[in-house]
C-alpha cells in the first residue's frame, strides 16, 4: 500500500481550507483518510498552518510521501528539512524544444 501525505479539501465554494491526512494514494482526493495531521488555511495573513509534529514525523518514518505541497508546509512547519538538491522540472519542455 503507497501512504501518502497531502490535502483534502473543506470549506464552502471560493474560500477554500484544507487538512493535511495521510491516506491511501489510490483514495480518491476527500475520500477516506487513515489519519488526519493537521490543518492548513490559505485565506488568512500569514496562512495558517497547525500540523501535529510527532505524527507527522512517525509516518515520514514509515516511509509515507508527501505530495509536493504537503512537502512545502512541513518544511515551512520545521518538521522536514527542507530540500537543498534541485528536481527535474515537472513539464516536458525539453521534449517540445526538440521538435
Amino acid at each position: 500500500m503507497a501512504v501518502k501525505i497531502r490535502l483534502t479539501r473543506l470549506g464552502d465554494k471560493k474560500s477554500p481550507f484544507y487538512r493535511v491526512v495521510v491516506t491511501d494514494s489510490r483514495k480518491a482526493r476527500d475520500g477516506a483518510y487513515i489519519e488526519n495531521l493537521g490543518t492548513y488555511n490559505p485565506l488568512v495573513n500569514p496562512a495558517e498552518i497547525k500540523i501535529n509534529e510527532e505524527r507527522a514525523k512517525y509516518w515520514l518514518g514509515v516511509g509515507a510521501q508527501p505530495t509536493e505541497t504537503a512537502r512545502n508546509l512541513l518544511v515551512k512547519s520545521n518538521i522536514l528539512a527542507q530540500k537543498t538538491t534541485k528536481s527535474a522540472p515537472r513539464s516536458d519542455k525539453k521534449k517540445k524544444e526538440s521538435k
